[in-house]
């Protein structure tokens, strides 16, 4: 059995669950369903965002299951983000009330395994949250023949070897290395899947190979702020 904690404590002493469901271009309607499923299977941590426009949506969900008394707001951790237009001071405290109003309350996978930005962050006690874990295969930008993270020969080789879908051997490759993971699913079965990843553990000679799958290689890359001052991704090899 495996000995992966569940939970990582954040340097504010607060416990966050390491897996959570990832909300991400799920549409109004879905995102309700996928909510409530996921809390019945055993989610307590869901992550939404201003930006994918349906915090309202999780909101709904979150209060349908508090008032059926499976689940209290105290078990829940929730995930929202102060999107890059409301960052000016002036402006902050009201876009976060407007998330609260409505809630009724780093990319990282084989290919980019950001090993100094995640070394740089456990050292100052900073908890990582995995984005894109799966290569965000339903990504708007993808481009015909571009990588497909989950069906590379070498990754379905090795999650046959332990009898897991490739998304299973993703997500539990994160919270192996302690890093907190979020998929994206709005189909109950793929939500369930995802959290069957207590019962494994990948050997550390898989882990190095899945790690040095490393190329840099981004889903997300932000082409549309390369020309700001403050593009972080430049410099890097």
């Amino acid at each position: 059995m495996t000995t992966t904690p569940k939970a990582v404590k954040l340097n504010t002493g607060a416990m966050m669950p390491i897996i959570g469901l990832g909300t991400w271009k799920s549409t109004e309607g879905a995102v309700t369903a996928a909510v409530e499923a996921a809390i019945d299977l055993g989610y307590r941590h869901f992550d939404t965002a201003w930006i994918y426009g349906n915090e309202v949506e999780v909101g709904k969900a979150l209060k349908k299951k508090f008032d059926e008394g499976v689940v209290k707001r105290e078990d829940l951790f929730i995930v929202t983000k102060l999107w890059n237009t409301f960052h000016r001071p002036a402006v902050v405290e009201g876009a976060l009330r407007d998330s609260l109003a409505k809630l009724l309350l780093v990319e990282s996978h084989p290919y980019l395994v950001q090993r100094k930005l995640i070394d740089y962050c456990k050292s100052k006690g900073i908890a990582v949250t995995a984005y894109s874990p799966l290569g965000s295969p339903d990504r708007p930008w993808a481009k015909p023949g571009d990588v497909e993270l989950m069906q590379d020969p070498k990754l379905v080789a090795m999650a046959a070897k332990y009898n897991k879908s490739v998304a299973q051997l993703l997500i539990r490759f994160q919270i192996q290395r302690g890093i907190i993971c979020i998929p994206k699913s709005v189909t109950p079965a793929r939500i369930a899947e995802n959290f069957q990843v207590f019962d494994f553990d990948i050997s550390a000679e898989d882990m190095a190979a899945i790690e040095a799958f490393d190329c840099n290689g981004r889903f997300c890359v932000l082409e549309m702020d390369r020309t700001h001052k403050y593009f972080p991704f430049k410099n890097e090899a």
